[in-house]
């Protein structure tokens, strides 16, 4: 085989392997094949870009990509690692999910008390924030700093803060704000 020419059963072979290792969405796993065309053969861009359209539809109608379902899954795993909702519908956005597919995802967090509050506690335990602190003496700005760069709002940020330790804040992620 020509190293320029790309033939349907690479693109198969390079799809079920990238699909083996990683969960996509549709338009991930568009990009990702686009670009590992362009890194195989840069001329073969163009006209693999048809074949990759098939091969993404076809994976769709066999059940092997399905967006809702990614979506789904994502917000759950990024929620428990303490990612804001915002920060999740961005990361989602970003690969490709559409709107309705992220929002219904997302609603199916709003059962809870408060995600973006149980979040936030994960967040602060992860990294050492707040009543997860090691020491007693903490920059109260730097922290509400850094809750605001992963998305929180002030006042989710506050709440955690404020609580004086673990055991508080996992109540605080029980029962919600007041």
């Amino acid at each position: 085989m020509d190293r320029r020419e790309i033939e349907p059963e690479l693109l198969e072979r390079w799809a079920l392997h990238y699909l083996g290792r990683y969960a996509s969405s549709a338009e991930n796993l568009r990009r990702v094949l686009k670009r590992r065309v362009r890194r195989h053969s840069p001329e073969a861009a163009q006209a693999t870009a048809t074949l990759i359209d098939e091969l993404v539809s076809r994976y769709r109608e066999a059940g092997l990509l399905d967006d809702a379902a990614y979506a789904a899954g994502r917000v759950q795993s990024l929620q428990r690692r303490g990612e804001s909702l915002r920060s999740i519908r961005a990361r989602l956005a970003a690969k490709g999910v559409a709107a309705g597919d992220i929002a219904d995802a997302l609603s199916d967090l709003r059962a809870a008390v408060d995600p973006d509050l149980a979040a936030a506690c994960a967040f602060a335990r992860r990294r050492r924030l707040g009543p997860y602190r090691r020491s007693a003496a903490a920059d109260h700005t730097r922290e509400l700093s850094a809750f605001a760069r992963a998305g929180f709002s002030r006042r989710v940020a506050e709440a955690v803060l404020a609580c004086a330790d673990s055991e508080a804040a996992e109540a605080l992620t029980r029962e919600g704000l007041d």
